[in-house]
């Protein structure tokens, strides 16, 4: 499902990802107000949001949808790197959060990625995350929250943080596919993450990757 204003943009944006046999734009709207409607509706498996629209904006929309029982992946889409835009969405519980100068590749390669349930940030994005992960007052929280975890959990949890799939996980852990994806489960209840993403921030937030 797209979010987006402009309606050129909406409309490159689809041309894009229908280009690839395996994406299929099933809904799309120049708001956020009406997004976990059509989500209900069409049942994406991903949402691709704008951060600005005219009445209800991707940080919103974001927050709205992730809420949802089975909410589909939900990755954002803008011109803006800003700090403040990025920490919200990404605490909101994003799985994605691209630049709208990404490479039409990459673009739909980014939504294929959330469609697994794997977190995928723009490069310039991810430098500027870890460049301001050590600073603020979170780093206490995140380190009490990773506290609660096991050993196990702890190594898989760092993993993440590193951008390790669920596979290459296994592979690095010694552990079988479906153990990973069990442990994983275990750290978004005990962080109360909603996805890997927000577990990999924690992980960071730490200082334990």
């Amino acid at each position: 499902m797209l979010l987006e204003d402009e309606a050129l943009v909406r409309g490159g944006i689809r041309m894009i990802l229908e280009s690839d046999p395996d994406i299929e734009v099933v809904a799309e709207d120049d708001d956020g107000a009406n997004a976990v409607d059509l989500v209900a509706r069409h049942r994406p498996d991903v949402v691709l949001t704008d951060i600005q629209m005219p009445t209800v904006g991707g940080l919103e929309v974001t927050e709205r949808i992730t809420t949802l029982a089975e909410a589909p992946a939900v990755a954002v889409l803008t011109t803006f790197d800003l700090d403040e835009y990025v920490y919200s969405a990404l605490r909101n519980g994003a799985a994605g959060f691209l630049l709208k100068d990404t490479p039409p590749r990459e673009l739909a390669g980014a939504v294929h990625v959330v469609a697994r349930g794997e977190a995928m940030l723009s490069p310039r994005i991810t430098t500027k995350l870890l460049a301001t992960f050590s600073r603020g007052t979170a780093a206490a929280s995140a380190k009490s929250g990773m506290d609660t975890l096991t050993a196990r959990e702890r190594e898989v949890a760092v993993a993440v943080a590193q951008g390790m799939s669920n596979s290459e996980t296994a592979n690095h852990l010694h552990m079988s596919l479906s153990t990973v994806k069990v442990h994983l489960g275990q750290i978004m209840a005990k962080l109360e993450a909603t996805n890997r993403t927000q577990v990999a921030i924690i992980a960071h937030d730490a200082g334990l990757a």
